[in-house]
């Protein structure tokens, strides 16, 4: 089993648009017959995360992860990005780069531990770019479908970063150690083919289809049964070793935060916005 919730509060059933308190957030919400779904809607930054959106996150994720009336939920990007992960600008503008980057993943975190606990299947629906942290919510899910102009990339290496988001733990599991080191050590962007491929994902759409396959999809799992499936979920889920996910997620927040606070970091950050390769030093 993985451990209890970090925060045990009980949640009310979502019946709005929105869910309730996040009216004027960048988390987008909407119930359809047993689906929800959940959207990621920051297209200005590319779908990333500040401290802001990526608590909302959680919250949407916590609510319909546990309302029962809620059978699968799909979670998406707007605007052809599915989630570019944590906000770098947001982050560059902070006092403290390891502290920002904390703060942000805890919520993170949360949100997929969430997810691999929930007693329903959670479906990612990557259109576009899924990178860094937007990589690894869409491996934390129960399935993922991919429009074909969608793409993948580890990405963390770019800034001198040692990943986070469930991705060190999800990637050895889903693709095996070879192919994860490769994706870890080389960074290259896979494209939704080879991304199937290689086993990330579950299936390939044409972009014209995509949000209609997706709903297909959703609504037969919600039509499913829901009880069933989450305890096939949860077996499956101990059978994989997820019950030590919780302890991973703290270390991965724990070495990202260290090293967010280097100067090959500093170098990594100021190169990205600068449009220019890094020079890394050995530590």
């Amino acid at each position: 089993m993985l451990k209890p919730p970090r925060e045990g509060q009980a949640f009310q059933p979502v019946t709005g648009d929105r869910l309730e308190n996040l009216s004027h957030t960048n988390i987008a919400t909407s119930v359809d017959g047993g689906v929800g779904t959940i959207t990621i809607d920051r297209p200005a930054r590319f779908n990333s995360l500040d401290d802001e959106t990526a608590r909302d996150l959680r919250k949407a994720g916590l609510r319909f992860a546990r309302d029962t009336a809620i059978r699968a939920v799909v979670l998406r990007g707007t605007n052809g990005v599915f989630c570019s992960g944590a906000d770098l600008k947001y982050i560059r503008a902070s006092e403290n780069f390891g502290d920002a980057f904390r703060s942000i993943l805890e919520y993170i975190h949360s949100t997929i531990s969430e997810i691999r606990r929930a007693p329903k299947p959670f479906i990612a629906a990557v259109d576009g770019i899924a990178a860094a942290g937007g990589f690894g919510l869409a491996m934390s899910c129960d399935l993922v479908i991919a429009s074909d102009r969608a793409a993948f990339e580890w990405a963390y290496s770019k800034t001198s970063l040692t990943g986070a988001e469930s991705s060190t733990f999800m990637l050895p599991r889903l693709i095996g150690l070879r192919r994860a080191m490769e994706l870890l050590l080389l960074n290259p962007r896979l494209d939704a083919a080879r991304a199937l491929e290689y086993g990330l994902i579950n299936r390939v759409v044409p972009v014209a289809a995509f949000d209609d396959e997706v709903q297909r999809i959703a609504q037969q799992l919600a039509a499913g049964p829901t009880e069933a499936l989450g305890i096939a979920k949860e077996m499956l889920n101990q059978a994989a070793g997820m019950d030590r996910l919780d302890v991973h997620l703290d270390r991965e927040l724990e070495h990202l935060g260290r090293i967010a606070n280097g100067s090959n970091f500093a170098e990594g950050i100021d190169a990205f916005f600068a449009k220019r390769s890094p020079e890394f030093g050995a530590a």
